[in-house]
């Protein structure tokens, strides 16, 4: 079977190895001239345990597969990570009763190493937190998203798969038994192939208006929350994650950390109607009052704007979160043809599991 899978980042090329070592001829078809230059490298770079999402949906099952089988194959790639934990904390007794249920989902999705942790414990991992309690999470890490990325292209070029650049899709269309796809980009060209999987991230919705012949009515709607990110000068005060209780349209500004110790706030949630990536630095005032609710020693001063990043979401503002959506031969009666919408948190953690879904959903 040949595939052409649209997206170069951590999920079409996850789809695109589980494919190529399955021994399909892929070919990844990606806009700009680089992998990762999307969502993948716009996020807080978090192995998620699973604990937020409702129990059966797939950002649970995903993630918590995904979550095991990434550490393994960090492992065994040598992709840098740390599995350094998290703290979800609670400030108040409405947050209290959040992080309480967040502990439970997390039993019911089958997440290992949560703990109920009281004020005292929680102090003594961190001293300068504080909370009225809080959930320990000690599956939770942090990874260098590049060194991932390089790791599935070349397991992808081992097994023969291939990577164009600046090759924007511009059109697919049924050609007997396969896809026409039309390719854009310095040099234009069509070519036919079994297979297509849309895995565009936030071009996925404008990759489905393209593909003649599926219904328009199953393209999901659009909708653009940008995230935030604050640098943070000094020694960083904590040594795992800290995470409030999740808030509207994200889990809250939190405190990450990367593999060099160097602390980050974010991201909060701004919403928005066209890609913009720059960062008002006022926006600082709401992530003092945010962060100091559970780290009151924020020095004034301190934080610095950093980077930004755009979650491809389904849902609104005040609107229950979406689950991820593929839709595949399965749902809307196209063979050979996977539409990926909504892929964001925690999309790279789960971007493994959901990948040998993927591969499963075209060889049926």
């Amino acid at each position: 079977m040949e595939v052409l899978v649209i997206g170069g980042g951590v999920v079409g090329l996850a789809i695109a190895r589980a494919l190529a070592l399955r021994s399909h001829g892929v070919i990844v078809a990606e806009a700009t001239g680089g992998i990762g230059n999307g969502v993948s490298s716009r996020n807080s770079e978090v192995i998620h345990a699973g604990m937020y999402y409702p129990t059966g949906s797939l950002r649970a099952r995903y993630c918590v597969a995904g979550r095991r089988m990434l550490y393994d194959f960090c492992r065994s790639h040598g992709v840098p990570h740390a599995k350094c934990g998290k703290l979800i904390v609670a400030t108040n007794a409405l947050e209290q009763a959040k992080i309480e249920g967040i502990y439970e989902q997390g039993i019911a999705n089958g997440v290992e190493g949560l703990e109920y942790l009281t004020v005292e414990k929680a102090r003594s991992l961190e001293p300068n937190l504080a909370c009225t309690g809080a959930i320990l999470s000690k599956e939770t890490g942090i990874i260098d998203s590049h060194a991932l990325m390089l790791a599935l292209e070349g397991d992808l070029e081992s097994a023969g798969g291939v990577i164009a650049f600046h090759a924007p899709v511009e059109r697919i269309k049924r050609a007997g038994e396969g896809w026409e796809v039309h390719v854009g980009g310095p040099e234009p060209t069509a070519l036919t192939v079994d297979a297509v999987v849309n895995a565009a991230g936030l071009g996925a919705q404008a990759i489905a208006h393209a593909t003649e012949g599926y219904p328009q009515e199953r393209v999901p709607r659009l909708v653009l929350a940008k995230g935030n990110y604050f640098g943070c000068v000094g020694k960083p005060a904590f040594s795992r994650l800290i995470y409030p209780a999740p808030v509207d349209g994200g889990l809250g500004t939190h405190v990450t950390l990367d593999l060099n110790g160097r602390m980050r706030f974010g991201p909060d949630v701004e919403w928005i109607d066209r890609e913009i990536y720059e960062v008002d630095p006022k926006r600082a005032e709401s992530f003092y009052a945010s962060i100091r609710r559970y780290w009151p020693g924020l020095p004034d001063g301190a934080l610095v704007p950093d980077y930004s990043g755009i979650r491809p979401k389904l849902t609104g503002p005040g609107e229950k979160a979406a689950d991820f959506m593929i839709d595949g031969p399965a749902e809307h009666g196209q063979p050979g043809l996977v539409h990926l919408f909504g892929i964001e948190s925690p999309g790279l953690t789960s971007s493994l599991s959901l990948a040998e879904d993927v591969a499963g959903r075209l060889e049926v």
